[in-house]
């Protein structure tokens, strides 16, 4: 049982094999819509400065 690969575990490793540059690709993908530089103090300052006061019902019209 411990050699036991399930169909999908099979996929993944035949796909790596076959593209060895695949998870290459991903990591630079993540870092491209994730990974950001942490923002400057004047940053966040500017951030909190331009938020809006949210109201107490969202949905009213007043």
């Amino acid at each position: 049982m411990a050699r036991y690969q399930s169909e999908f575990t099979q996929f993944l490793n035949e796909l790596k094999s076959e593209k060895p540059h695949l998870e290459a690709d991903q990591q630079a993908g993540r870092s491209l819509l994730w990974d950001k530089e942490p923002l400057s103090t004047e940053d966040l300052r500017r951030a909190k400065a331009a938020k809006l006061k949210q109201r107490a019902y969202v949905y009213s019209n007043d």
